[in-house]
């Protein structure tokens, strides 16, 4: 039987399905393989990185990165793109919804979302960070007012915000509850969607074991997150674990096992078109 490689996104789900043998329960047959947070630490003055999580899907023709996934989740812009450039495929039977902001240094002279105007606010390129701050940002700022620097991956960015390099971030996810304990300010929500991807040639039927052991994942986790809190420490770099204290996170990304639609599909290109975010592409 092959092994399905399974990419953790800094959830809690796929440990608390590992640990308590959901996936073993539903007879499937896989391993874990590194995410897309980012290990190393980023050396400050860094240049820009032009490549995100889109970058990751065309590059790997449908797995995230230069690793093997069978099934992997990226912000649901950049799956969406790439399912629409044929590169792999949208599981539409559920999505996720992920906490996020930006956020600012406690000290900050940043109050309000006005004060973020040509303000610089890292971002992953091509990522969720990238697309929720436009749009969490349209409600209060002009399209010119709105300044993104890449970045790189959530933790690279973290780096630069705490080395003062940046003065405003968009984080989500584990980067945004590492923030929030250190004491970091949210100035707008970004919550967002995200969306599961595989490639051509997974068998579906392994796909759907994995998203029946995650759906029971999801009910544990509902029920006693408290329990389930420690598996963080899995995805979390060395150089921030002694910073903060994961019994205090909040449960995090959170999976909807509602249809990801294609009234959704559309909209999410019209709105991708209209701000000619994959201009190249369209």
């Amino acid at each position: 039987m092959p092994l399905f490689h399974i990419q953790s996104h800094g959830r809690l789900q796929e440990w608390v399905a590992d640990e308590l043998g959901y996936f073993r329960d539903e007879g499937l047959n896989y391993i874990f393989v590194t995410g897309d947070l980012g290990i190393a630490r980023r050396e400050k003055g860094a240049p820009e990185v032009r490549s995100g999580a889109f970058e990751s899907y065309k590059q790997g023709n449908g797995n995230k990165g230069p690793e093997r996934s069978d099934i992997s989740c990226a912000c649901h812009w950049a799956v969406n793109e790439a399912a629409t450039q044929h590169l792999g495929n949208v599981y539409r039977n559920a999505y996720v919804v992920t906490p996020g902001a930006i956020m600012v240094r406690p000290n900050s002279r940043i109050h309000g979302p006005e004060d973020l105007a040509h303000a610089e606010i890292a971002a992953g390129y091509h990522s969720g960070s990238h697309f929720t701050a436009i749009q969490a940002l349209e409600a209060f700022l002009k399209p010119s007012e709105v300044k993104l620097k890449f970045m790189g991956l959530p933790m690279a960015r973290i780096d630069a915000i705490l080395d003062g390099e940046i003065e405003a971030v968009s984080v989500w996810g584990l980067s945004y509850q590492i923030l929030e304990q250190l004491g970091f300010r949210r100035v707008v929500d970004s919550t967002f969607m995200i969306a599961f991807m595989f490639p051509a040639g997974v068998d579906s039927e392994d796909v759907e074991k994995y998203m029946r052991g995650m759906k029971r994942a999801q009910m544990e986790i509902d029920l006693y997150p408290e329990r389930h809190k420690r598996h963080y420490l899995n995805e979390i770099p060395d150089r921030f674990r002694s910073l903060v204290d994961v019994r205090q996170f909040g449960p995090g990304e959170g999976i909807v096992f509602l249809p990801y639609t294609d009234g959704a599909i559309e909209l999410t290109q019209d709105w991708m078109k209209e701000h000619r975010l994959f201009a190249s592409a369209n």
